[in-house]
């Protein structure tokens, strides 16, 4: 594979700016028309920033992945370092700039985005539940930014509260079954027991399930929004208890889940 194309993730990439477009569809149905030319710069804006974020993570990994990825392009000696951590610094001004011209709650949300990944990228990757949170809310900040671009953020709120929660259930899953190998990082499963932070993965699945009846008791989404989105309800539900059992089966299923939901929330704004 060409160095580049395997450093930026390019499948990370478009489906990045599948998110976008598909939360600017919830948010705005139809009307999306009207805002083709701040879409197009929001799918600039998260292109750019994924391959910013995926180049500095090759750059500062790049010790850890002569043994975990020797086939990225650092470590397999195809990249010298400095050439990868000029395109993370590019990609992100690219995408901030790209930002400058959009409404400026988009504005801000990619700000605060670049933020949270350089201190992730930096610290709070090894911090545990602080570095579970930063990821939780990149995550929720692809459709917070999807409904500022059409002006119209309260309705991509819910979605994106559903996103932090059950990423946030995931990541923590995820600790779970990675605990014997986190030997740099001091995260919540180590700091509370394993069974405890099983129950707070659990907590933030059904919060999302919680979550999901408003946009339908609020009378935004009718009938087919609620029947999809109990499908997804149903995979949380399932995703809060198996992961007890298979922690890897659990984060699976989320990620299921969510796809679900985010079929939901589209099904919602558009029909």
């Amino acid at each position: 594979m060409n160095k580049y194309l395997q450093l930026f993730r390019l499948g990370n990439c478009v489906m990045g700016v599948i998110g976008l477009v598909l939360a600017t569809l919830i948010a705005a149905g139809t009307d999306v028309q009207y805002y083709l030319t701040e879409l197009a710069l929001a799918s600039g804006v998260v292109f750019l920033f994924i391959i910013g974020g995926n180049a500095l993570n090759d750059y500062l990994d790049r010790e850890i992945d002569r043994t975990a990825h020797p086939e990225r392009p650092i470590p397999s000696g195809r990249m010298r370092p400095e050439t990868a951590a000029r395109i993370s610094v590019a990609a992100f001004m690219g995408s901030v700039a790209l930002a400058v011209p959009l409404p400026i709650e988009a504005f801000a949300i990619v700000v605060v985005a670049l933020v949270l990944m350089l201190a992730y990228e930096g610290t709070t990757k090894k911090m545990g539940l602080v570095g579970n949170l930063s990821i939780a809310f990149l995550t929720a900040a692809l459709f917070l930014l999807g409904g500022a671009v059409v002006q119209r953020l309260d309705a991509t709120l819910v979605i994106a509260a559903m996103a932090f929660l059950a990423t946030l259930g995931r990541e923590i899953v995820k600790d779970i079954q990675d605990m014997g190998a986190d030997v740099d990082r001091f995260t919540l499963p180590q700091r509370i027991g394993q069974g405890r932070a099983g129950i707070v993965a659990s907590a933030s699945f059904i919060t999302a399930v919680a979550l999901s009846f408003e946009p339908y008791l609020a009378g935004r989404f009718g009938a087919a929004y609620l029947a999809a989105v109990l499908v997804a309800d149903g995979i949380f539900i399932y995703c809060s208890g198996i992961h007890f059992r298979d922690p890897k089966r659990g984060q699976r299923w989320a990620k299921i889940g969510m796809f679900v939901a985010l079929i939901a929330f589209l099904m919602g704004g558009t029909l």
